[in-house]
């Protein structure tokens, strides 16, 4: 759109829809990591891999925070 001199409204609007769509899918994928990686370290019983999963998913939230 840039490259074809759009209107820059018309741009920022398709880039807000696009910024919308991929924070959906980011939702949906953590929300799948929790329900299935995180949940079955704590279905394990591994408190090692329990520590490490709780980490792993706070530093995704964060990165998502961002």
């Amino acid at each position: 759109m840039v490259e074809e001199d759009r209107y820059c409204v018309d741009t920022l609007t398709q880039i807000s829809a696009v910024r919308s769509a991929l924070l959906k899918v980011e939702e949906e994928i953590l929300r799948d990591h929790v329900s299935h990686c995180v949940a079955g370290a704590f279905t394990s019983g591994n408190v090692v891999d329990q520590r490490h999963k709780v980490d792993e998913l706070v530093e995704a939230i964060g990165r998502m925070t961002r």
